[in-house]
């Protein structure tokens, strides 16, 4: 099966359904229209530079590139992961709970994936390494995001709830229990959604991408499924990391609730 190229005109036609969603939204008054053009356009220039610079290190394997790569997405993945929360760590915390998290959760399974399961040689091999990353750090990403804004959220709203059991005995482990595990269960419903309707409902990406470019449709399917189970991993982990640092992040040494460590946003 050859693969079916797409040239400019097929991507401009493809953004009128973009740009009509944005003047739709802005109509009805959503305040979304800015938003999803602005989105459109980093989408675009973001993928165009990825992809020019995967085509050089596609043809350079070098692993000092790869490494500098996977820090540059660690970087701003982690910056995204706290971009959009209602109420987010005053400085660089918040950065530091979802780099973190991440690194332990999607740098770890990725190179674990890679020098055991798949077994590429060298296991840093960017037609490996950095699309897997990027599906990681992509999900997990997302997985935190919605951890940490369910935990500063509920925080915010029950400091009542979470003051009285300090008074009457509870440490912050106790007090902040339910919110921790509410949180940890918000994040990971993306991926055990996704997990859910696999094959059914929808056919996930990296599947759908491998049957385009000519794959064995089982072939496909036995990737995608390592693909899954791998996220789902990552994803947990990450948000566990995530939300137990961030709660921790919550009280003082003397076990005291301190919402001043939050900041409102705009976004």
């Amino acid at each position: 099966m050859n693969l079916i190229t797409l040239n400019a005109a097929d991507l401009a036609l493809t953004s009128l359904l973009v740009i009509a969603l944005a003047w739709i939204s802005w109509a009805i008054g959503t305040g979304l229209g800015k938003r999803i053009i602005v989105a459109a356009l980093r989408t675009t220039i973001q993928l165009l530079l990825i992809g020019m610079v995967l085509k050089a290190l596609f043809e350079n394997v070098s692993l000092l590139w790869v490494a500098l790569i996977a820090f540059v997405m660690l970087a701003v993945a982690g910056r995204e992961t706290m971009a959009r929360q209602k109420r987010k760590f005053i400085g660089w915390w918040g950065f530091a709970f979802g780099t973190t998290s991440m690194f332990v959760s999607s740098f770890t399974l990725t190179i674990f994936a890679l020098r055991v399961i798949i077994n590429v040689e060298p296991w840093y091999m960017p037609q490996y390494s950095i699309p897997l990353l990027g599906m990681m750090f992509g999900n997990t990403m997302n997985g935190i995001s919605l951890g940490m804004d369910r935990l500063t959220q509920s925080a915010w709203q029950q400091m009542e709830i979470i003051e009285e059991r300090l008074s009457l005995g509870q440490n912050w482990k106790q007090a902040i229990e339910d919110i921790c595990c509410d949180s940890i269960r918000i994040g990971m419903i993306p991926v055990i959604n996704a997990m859910a309707a696999a094959g059914i409902i929808s056919l996930p990406g990296m599947m759908t991408g491998q049957i385009l470019a000519g794959s064995p449709p089982v072939e496909a399917v036995k990737y995608q499924i390592l693909i899954m189970f791998l996220l789902a991993a990552g994803t947990g982990f990450g948000v566990i990391v995530a939300v137990h640092l961030g709660a921790r992040r919550l009280f003082d040494s003397r076990q005291r609730l301190r919402l001043d460590r939050l900041k409102s946003s705009a976004n």
